[in-house]
């Protein structure tokens, strides 16, 4: 079976590539992905009426299930934070008696680096160009929710991992479903949706977490090189495709050396920019917070008003960390702990830095740029929009923010590279890893060489696609999360359990 699929996708490769001697690879790709990302986003994306705006169920799906695991954990995405800093600090590590492969940091990062993406620059000029700047607000609480439902999903991830013989561990909804489910009685269901959401990632992991972000990349790369590069998107493809094999040819460990190092690289570096045309830009600042309050909880407005910036913002926001997802439990399950709360614990901080801090550092660029010239994009959307945001301030602005962008989306191929291995090999066996992560490093090259309409939404359409098996698992298993809490609170809170000696 995977020969065949090696062997297939090849060919397709080649194909391709023969056809761009003709009438360009961009034409032929975008042929056959336009009606394809039409059928699969009016399946996933099916939208009921309600108070005038279309929203999709999907999201419906999401929000509640948010909504719900904040309640239900009695707001674990407030009690915990302070705790999250000390396990990511180490205060707690046992690293003779703990399994698994990476540190609570480098587990951190490695599901940061696959969060932080493309999405955190271009996606929010997305959301605020189809919902006005009322879709920050919204973006901002799917952010605060999402960190429950997080810590539910990363700390399902620990518990029912899987250890394989050569020391290294696999885990994810793919397991906690088929598994865990399997533990209440409801196995054939659980067998059912695990299959179902490895299959889902792996293809997810080609869109969101590959095909989009270097096609973004691409896209920044030409701007401030002023269209220099039309018609080379193959060759820069072809870079950012052995750049990424390189690392993650060595596994999560590889990984996860590198994510530690570029992600809190690159989210300084985006954010010390950011803010200084923040600050630029601080007459307009209270403006800004004022459309985006408004447009927040206007009836009449951009999409349908205050629900359709809602619908947008969410949409957005889940796109960007992943809450729901169940992508980041892959990354956490192979933490080193006997613990699974731990990790669910340190999860939370995700949506925090990813939606409630990167997130609206770049609405708040593209708000401000917009309450001062109404017109600064000329039209321009998703990165573009904010690289024109930047380079309003000063010329050279966009030079960093394409660092950033490649950072980004380097980071975010590495970490989903890994997400969508552990579905080929849930799927495939263990023994099957190294035809994935060719046919992965080719689609990175494809990436570069398709427009953003298409690309965008069968990403869109794949990732929350993946979010019914994992949401309905979630809800099943919830209460063994609570049960995991509760006792794991207790026991730090007598004192059972103890910080590493000579530590504070």
């Amino acid at each position: 079976m995977t020969k065949i699929i090696f062997r297939s996708s090849v060919v397709l490769l080649l194909s391709l590539l023969s056809f761009n001697a003709f009438a360009g690879i961009d034409s032929a790709i975008n042929s056959v992905t336009a009606p394809v990302a039409s059928l699969i986003g009016n399946i996933v994306f099916f939208k009921i009426t309600l108070f005038g705006a279309k929203l999709p169920v999907v999201v419906l799906w999401l929000v509640v299930g948010a909504v719900y695991f904040t309640f239900y954990t009695k707001f674990i995405n407030l009690k915990a934070c302070g705790h999250a800093v000390d396990l990511i600090l180490g205060k707690y590590e046992n690293p003779k008696k703990d399994r698994g492969e990476v540190s609570h940091f480098q587990a951190l990062a490695t599901a940061v680096s696959g969060t932080v993406g493309i999405g955190n620059i271009g996606g929010v000029a997305v959301a605020i160009s189809v919902g006005g700047a009322g879709a920050t607000f919204w973006m901002i609480m799917a952010g605060f929710l999402g960190m429950s439902t997080k810590f539910v999903e990363c700390t399902l991830g620990v518990k029912y991992r899987q250890y394989n013989e050569d020391g290294s561990v696999s885990g994810g909804p793919m397991y906690y479903l088929k598994n865990g489910l399997a533990e209440i009685g409801y196995a054939k269901l659980g067998k059912f949706l695990g299959a179902f959401f490895a299959g889902g990632i792996l293809l997810g992991a080609l869109g969101i977490g590959n095909m989009f972000q270097s096609n973004q990349a691409y896209q920044q790369l030409n701007v401030i090189a002023n269209g220099g590069l039309d018609g080379l998107g193959w060759l820069i493809g072809l870079a950012m495709a052995g750049l990424v094999y390189i690392v993650i040819v060595g596994g999560i460990k590889s990984i996860a050396k590198v994510t530690e190092k570029i992600v809190p690289f690159m989210a300084i570096l985006y954010c010390f920019f950011a803010l200084i045309v923040i600050a630029m830009n601080g007459a307009y600042i209270p403006a800004a917070i004022g459309n985006i309050i408004t447009g927040a909880f206007s009836p009449e407005g951009v999409a349908g008003g205050a629900l359709g910036a809602l619908i947008v913002g969410f949409q957005r926001a889940v796109f960007s960390n992943e809450a729901g997802i169940g992508s980041a439990a892959i990354a956490h399950a192979a933490v080193k702990t006997e613990e699974p709360v731990t990790e669910g614990t340190v999860s939370l901080l995700e949506p925090f830095i990813d939606t409630i801090v990167i997130c609206t550092i770049t609405a708040l660029v593209i708000t401000t740029s917009q309450a001062a010239a109404p017109d600064f994009a000329n039209g321009a959307n998703g990165i573009a929009m904010t690289s024109a945001a930047f380079e309003r301030q000063i010329s050279w602005f966009p030079y960093p923010l394409a660092l950033a962008g490649m950072l980004f989306a380097f980071s975010t191929m590495i970490s989903w590279s890994y997400y969508g291995l552990k579905g080929w090999t849930y799927l495939f066996g263990e023994d099957k890893q190294v035809i994935y992560k060719i046919i992965f490093c080719a689609f990175v090259a494809l990436g570069c060489m398709v427009q953003l309409g298409p690309i965008l939404d069968i990403s869109d359409a794949l990732v929350f696609l993946i979010c019914v098996p994992n949401i309905l698992g979630l809800y099943l298993l919830a209460p063994i999360v609570k049960k995991e809490m509760n006792s794991y609170f207790d026991r730090l809170k007598s004192g059972e359990i103890k910080k590493k000696p000579g530590v504070k």
